[in-house]
C-alpha cells in the first residue's frame, strides 16, 4: 500500500493527494501531527534519502531551529529534530513500497505511476 506522509493543511500535500485520486491510485494518508512519527521510521527515511533530501531547509520550522542544530545536522540530530518538529520533513513524503520520494512534482509522479496515468 502506498503511503503519503505529511500534514493535512499543506498545499503541496493536497496537490499530491488530488493527483493520486485523479489517477485512481489508492493510498493511505499519514498525518505527522495526528498520527505521530516513530523514531525507527524517521531513521529509515534518513538512511534511504539522507538528511539533506528529507529536511526542508526552506521551512519556518528549519529557521526556528537553533543555529548549532542547523550547522551541525547529521543523522542523529536530524532524527531528533524531526521527532520534535515533524514539519521539518519535506512534504509530501511518498512511500511507494519500492522507494521513498520527497516533494510533489506532477512530472515525477507521472514517471513513478506510468501505468496509472490518464
Amino acid at each position: 500500500m502506498i503511503t503519503v506522509y505529511g500534514i493535512s493543511n499543506c498545499d503541496t500535500v493536497r496537490k499530491a493527494r488530488r493527483w493520486l485520486e485523479a489517477h485512481g491510485i489508492e493510498y493511505r494518508f499519514h498525518d505527522f501531527r495526528e498520527d505521530g512519527l516513530a523514531p525507527e521510521a524517521v531513521a529509515a527515511w534518513i538512511d534511504e534519502l539522507g538528511a539533506d533530501a528529507l529536511v526542508n531547509r526552506r521551512s519556518t520550522s528549519w529557521r526556528a531551529l537553533p543555529a548549532s542544530t542547523r550547522e551541525n545536522l547529521d543523522r542523529n540530530t536530524a532524527i531528533a529534530a524531526i521527532l520534535e518538529q515533524p514539519t521539518l520533513v519535506k512534504r509530501p513524503l511518498l512511500d511507494t513500497g519500492a522507494g521513498l520520494h520527497c516533494g510533489f512534482r506532477e512530472a515525477d509522479y507521472e514517471r513513478l505511476f506510468e501505468r496509472h496515468t490518464l
